[in-house]
């Protein structure tokens, strides 16, 4: 099967096995002359990025590098990098890596122009017509993990230092002009990177199928995202060079993040203030609580989830489904609870406070209450 193409929508993607050789004409075509790639620490001396950065240093376009990113990025990494950015005399940001790296470098040429702080730009009513379009630099983006989604998103997740908060920063202008969805790029994923990038895409499509809001082409997009996620994940898992897995992960993942326009949920409210509280891996952790949310949600989703198990092939109808879900979370290694992950003694009044604040509490079947919260954190542990 040929696993390329040249797609626009949402946005304009360049997918196909070596397609990262087009990043610098990527750049030309958004006029940058002077990009910054923006990656986490992680990635920032690996072969990927090195001959990223040396194909635009061969094209004239220097070899702008800022790599100070968290794997939860903060306002202050944001500082760090505008710093950079301005310092350097950028004109346009290469978002290159996984969701930290994405979520930062999409922030850095957001706030490259604004005069404004961060936190004035977060995802509440119209607050992002604060920002001044003129004032938000050309971006590209390079996922080289398949989960978040972040390359087709026109939001930033961005932690405060402060309060231990996870925000989200939206803005329309946000969504990269260009991405490149190279498969190969992902292939030097750690396992359990895999498994829980994998885990988050498949969160992404599951909540979204299942919020009650009203959007068509979303659940439909859900519903296939969930299929690829279903037949493709085992095998990147397994076996890291099967590009053909890894193509079809990586389009999953992009389909998880445009079908959640419609809605996310518990799954994302709970792991959002436990990632900001307690640095968790943001897939791992969505994957951990994915059972414990669908228990509560049953009530309001139960025929839904009947009908994607049928779709999937996955006989039992809800309660298959269920079985599924823990099945593949097993042979994945996912942790079996919060408290297998490593957290014991959770400060649980602020955990429930930071979820019934989060956005995704809007999405969920079933409305969160301080009471159900708590039970469903207990549930998780």
């Amino acid at each position: 099967m040929n696993l390329t193409g040249n797609w626009s929508y949402p946005t304009t993607i360049k997918f196909g096995a070596g397609r990262i050789s087009e990043l610098a004409e990527a750049c030309k075509a958004t006029g940058m002359k002077n990009p910054l790639l923006v990656t986490d620490k992680g990635l920032a001396n690996l072969p990927i990025t090195t001959a990223a950065l040396d194909q635009l240093e061969a094209a004239g376009l220097g070899r702008g590098l800022f790599s100070d990113v968290d794997p939860n990025p903060n306002e202050i990494n944001a500082e760090a990098g505008l710093a950079v950015y301005r310092a350097g005399s950028h004109d346009g940001v290469i978002a290159f890596g996984g969701g930290s790296g994405l979520d930062l470098g999409k922030v850095i040429a957001f706030m490259s122009g604004q005069t404004r702080p961060l936190w004035d730009f977060e995802d509440i009513g119209d607050w992002w017509t604060r920002a001044d379009p003129a004032g938000i630099a050309p971006i590209i983006a390079v996922p080289t993990t398949a989960g978040t989604g972040s390359e087709v998103g026109r939001a930033s997740v961005i932690t405060n230092s402060v309060t231990h908060e996870k925000k989200i920063i939206f803005h329309p202008k946000i969504l990269p002009a260009i991405v490149i969805c190279d498969p190969e790029l992902t292939t030097g994923m750690p396992a359990f990177i895999t498994a829980g990038t994998g885990m988050d895409a498949f969160a992404h499509c599951l909540e979204a199928y299942s919020s009650p809001h009203y959007h068509p082409m979303s659940q439909g997009i859900a519903l296939e995202g969930m299929r690829l996620v279903k037949e493709n994940l085992m095998t990147a898992f397994t076996k890291p060079n099967d590009l053909e897995a890894r193509a079809h992960m990586m389009s999953a993942a992009m389909m998880g993040a445009t079908a959640f326009q419609k809605g996310l949920g518990a799954i994302h409210a709970l792991s959002h203030p436990i990632g900001a509280m307690y640095n968790t891996h943001h897939g791992t952790t969505n994957a951990v609580v994915m059972q414990p949310v669908l228990r509560m949600n049953r009530v309001e989703i139960e025929d839904r989830i009947n009908a994607a198990a049928r779709y999937l092939g996955i006989e039992g109808g809800f309660d298959g489904f269920y079985d599924y879900v823990g099945t593949l979370n097993a042979g994945l290694k996912i942790p079996a609870s919060l408290t297998e992950m490593g957290i014991t003694n959770p400060d649980m009044d602020k955990l429930v406070q930071g979820a019934l604040i989060d956005p995704s509490t809007g999405g969920n079947p079933v409305e969160m209450t301080p009471e159900n919260t708590r039970a469903l954190f207990e549930a998780c542990f």
